[in-house]
């Protein structure tokens, strides 16, 4: 099937590109406002590219004249950009497979599902977690396991990001969502999935670097600690000389899942195009969690908290107020 991609400069695209070609589909057009894409040489290097949207646009719709049209479109841009990117794709007449988050409010995911009424097409989401191995047999194990068990959770990720993260659209929450948003969303839906609906949303500590809280869920009470501030890492991970550390601890046992990502886009990509993946509806839990997280006024060191939730907070490295 021919495909279009929009992002294609982006940090995850060649993931898709990947997904694409490990599928054995055909890259016909991409986009992307930044040039340094010589990335496509490595599956499509006959892929026409665009700088410009006008431009990408008109080749698109000419494209969908001819005996050979697009069927999906995929979108690798900053997150603010997604929810018109679906749209416009739909209204192309392609599908749409959108990197998560796929918006940042759950009243855009409403407006999407009645542009693919309108349109009769579908838009998925990645949401790579529910495909690895071990957090699946997690959600069989929970499901099959007593009703009326409460599991304690401790979820950590700390994933460094240098001073250019700050600069760029990433470190505006208008644009990102913030640090639960941006690199946390896949880690509440995958909660979420296995242990069940929230039932209570608290926050603790929130800052341009981190965001600390407690999740009640179904199934589970959740202490998380996100951060992207290389100096939260434990002493241990820095020896390791690892700039990432990510632990799921439940009731008192570590559960392991650092390995098995680096191919669940393909995954992600065959489940779509064998009509089994996860369509745009299915990321609301998700969405409402990081937006609920978003718009909340923290509570402070209060109840049942992370334990890392305690590090003193850090100033921004160039001096912004957080919520510019």
């Amino acid at each position: 099937m021919n495909f279009a991609l929009i992002g294609a400069a982006g940090y995850i695209a060649p993931r898709h590109i990947k997904a694409i070609a490990d599928t054995g589909n055909n890259l016909v057009v991409a986009y992307d406002r930044f040039d340094s894409v010589g990335r496509l040489d490595s599956s499509f290097p006959e892929a026409s590219f665009f700088t410009e949207q006008e431009q990408f646009e008109r080749f698109c719709h000419n494209q969908m004249k001819t005996d050979s049209p697009l069927q999906w479109t995929s979108i690798c841009t900053p997150n603010y950009t997604h929810a018109p990117f679906i749209e416009s794709g739909l209204r192309l007449g392609t599908d749409v497979i959108c990197e998560k988050p796929i918006v940042l409010h759950a009243k855009t995911i409403d407006e999407l599902m009645k542009v693919e009424e309108e349109t009769g097409h579908k838009a998925y989401n990645i949401l790579q977690l529910r495909l690895h191995k071990a957090i699946a047999d997690l959600k069989k194990k929970i499901d099959e396991g007593p009703k009326d068990k409460i599991y304690d959770v401790d979820l950590t990720y700390i994933t460094s990001r240098g001073k250019w993260y700050y600069a760029s659209w990433k470190g505006d929450v208008h644009k990102s969502g913030g640090v639960a948003t941006n690199i946390g969303v896949h880690f509440y839906d995958m909660l979420q999935w296995v242990f069940g609906p929230v039932k209570k949303n608290i926050v603790n500590v929130m800052s341009f670097d981190r965001v600390a809280g407690y999740l009640e869920l179904e199934k589970a009470r959740v202490r998380y600690f996100l951060s992207i501030n290389a100096e939260n890492l434990p002493e241990n991970a820095v020896q390791g000389e690892k700039r990432t550390y990510r632990t799921l601890n439940i009731d008192g046992d570590e559960f392991e899942f650092s390995q098995g990502f680096t191919e669940l886009h393909t995954e992600s990509y065959k489940n779509i195009l064998n009509g089994n993946g996860f369509r745009i509806s299915e990321a609301r839990p998700c969405i409402e969690i990081v937006e609920q997280i978003r718009t909340s006024t923290p509570v402070g060191l209060v109840g049942d908290y992370h334990p890392l939730a305690k590090l003193p907070l850090s100033s921004h490295p160039f001096g912004w107020d957080e919520k510019r």
